[in-house]
């Protein structure tokens, strides 16, 4: 089974979240109906990108590496998340 990284704007406040899941669509509802703790006073989240990986492993280690300061600032410059 496929394993994916993911990358939600929220439409309340322009904050990023990254995550691993096994079903995008499944978790993007999980976040929008706030059965995610971390993001629920956030709602509603819109996906931005997501990418594929064979095993959970790669999927977390991506993960990982996109929530550095460094790549997160990336990517609020790429979406223009100020």
């Amino acid at each position: 089974m496929p394993y994916f990284t993911y990358i939600l704007k929220s439409q309340k406040n322009n904050d990023i979240y990254i995550g691993s899941c096994e079903n995008v669509l499944i978790r993007l509802n999980r976040h929008n109906t706030g059965k995610v703790k971390s993001t629920k006073g956030y709602k509603p989240w819109d996906l931005l990108e997501s990418k594929q990986f064979n095993t959970r492993g790669e999927a977390v280690k991506q993960e990982r590496f996109l929530k550095s300061h460094q790549q997160k600032e990336i990517i609020k410059r790429k979406y223009k998340v100020m």
